[in-house]
């Protein structure tokens, strides 16, 4: 048995016994009966035989409170393997769902290259972003300009302490407060149903259902989409048109986020997800792990939907003109530099529809070799992309 310092030992003083008992709830623990003053709680693992634990829970403020919370902690550090500070600040969080990244590098357990965790890093931070625009507005390629709200979730993303594991980022989401009542309410029910995939109702923000569970409900979709999608891409051996799953976060977004936490070396990792027992959820929401035959399909369905569908409004393109094309109306020019997405710039070929105010502005940006500022609307056009409804085309001479 783990032992709490003293230190530890006051702090549980201070825990009110709702907290416990919604820390409990959200673990798994189920409040069995009634006692004299107190609950008993009960969790059975699954791979394990013999009876389950158990935990006394105090239900009010009495002479020997700390004593019995400071009891239910060191079990609590028994069962779960982790220290008991761990859990007791974990107890002290706000309502939050949580989202357990676990990866598989090569080395020592506990340990990982730091070019993995950047890659893994900066895919979670993607996965956030794609779920937060997909429960704004779900569409299957995400235009690269987030609205605020989007990156407001993502900066209220939090990384906790890793946990037991190969190599486990822990992430939470606070929600809103609300009176405690996790384990005798009614669930939220179901997250998603691949049936009513179609059904955009399924999907419609529920009454009082704040945006950041939302999010959680779509990242937690979206993930098991595009698992359903890799896999169908290789048991067919092509890529399957997978669009009406972008009102279940679905996106060409999400797919690159998942294959860029993969890494360079395709690692294989896997994501689970714990819900917040202020507002329980009923549908299980097993983990869903991706392999390198599955970060390969996945980078062929976001290519496919981008190919197909990857409009994008308000873009910006910085370059130079390096062609322009008097045999078609309205005339056109191709400029090569750098179109903005998010924050990773990309060099292509853009072909750009002009207005009739930018011709001459075009053609002496191409005589002279200077920079154009083009801001449009960008469409696929076969294996590359058009710029419509150019609303800027500025030129800036050396």
């Amino acid at each position: 048995m783990t032992t709490i310092t003293d230190a530890e030992f006051e702090e549980v003083a201070g825990l009110a016994p709702g907290v416990v008992r919604r820390y409990l709830s959200g673990k798994g623990w189920s409040a069995e009966r009634d006692l004299s003053g107190a609950e008993l709680w009960e969790w059975k693992p699954q791979d394990e035989p013999g009876p389950p634990y158990e935990l006394l829970v105090p239900m009010q403020r009495r002479r020997d409170y700390a004593g019995r919370v400071a009891d239910i902690l060191e079990t609590l550090a028994v069962v779960e393997a982790r220290p008991p500070g761990a859990i007791l600040r974990e107890m002290r969080l706000p309502p939050v769902d949580w989202q357990f990244l676990r990866l598989v590098p090569p080395g020592p357990s506990g340990t990982a290259p730091l070019l993995d965790l950047v890659s893994a890093l900066t895919g979670l931070k993607d996965l956030h972003t794609a779920a937060a625009s997909s429960a704004l507005n779900p569409l299957a390629v995400q235009p690269a300009q987030k609205p605020l709200l989007v990156k407001d979730h993502v900066a209220a993303v939090r990384l906790d302490q890793t946990r037991v594991g190969s190599y486990v980022i822990a992430a939470h989401t606070p929600l809103p407060e609300g009176p405690y009542g996790g384990h005798d309410r009614a669930g939220q029910g179901a997250l998603f149903d691949q049936t009513e995939l179609d059904r955009r109702s399924l999907f419609e923000m529920q009454p009082s259902e704040p945006f950041a569970r939302r999010v959680s409900r779509l990242l937690y979709a979206g993930v098991t989409c595009a698992h359903a999608a890799a896999e169908q891409t290789l048991s067919g051996d092509s890529v399957p048109r997978v669009e009406h799953m972008a009102s279940a976060g679905l996106s060409a977004n999400l797919c690159e986020a998942l294959v860029r936490i993969a890494g360079e070396e395709r690692r294989d990792f896997s994501l689970s997800f714990a819900w917040s027992s202020e507002r329980p959820v009923e549908q299980p929401s097993p983990p869903v792990a991706i392999n390198p035959r599955q970060t390969e399909a996945l980078e062929a369905v976001a290519k496919d939907l981008r190919e197909r569908l990857g409009r994008e409004d308000g873009a910006m393109l910085h370059g130079v003109v390096t062609k322009l094309h008097w045999d078609v109306s309205p005339r056109e020019a191709t400029v090569y530099g750098s179109l903005l997405h998010g924050d990773s710039p990309r060099h292509r070929r853009v072909r750009v529809v002009l207005r009739a105010e930018d011709i001459d502005r075009a053609t002496e940006a191409g005589r002279n070799g200077w920079e154009v500022m083009v801001r449009g609307d960008l469409e696929p056009r076969g294996t590359g992309v058009r710029m419509r409804g150019v609303t800027e085309f500025v030129v800036r001479p050396d």
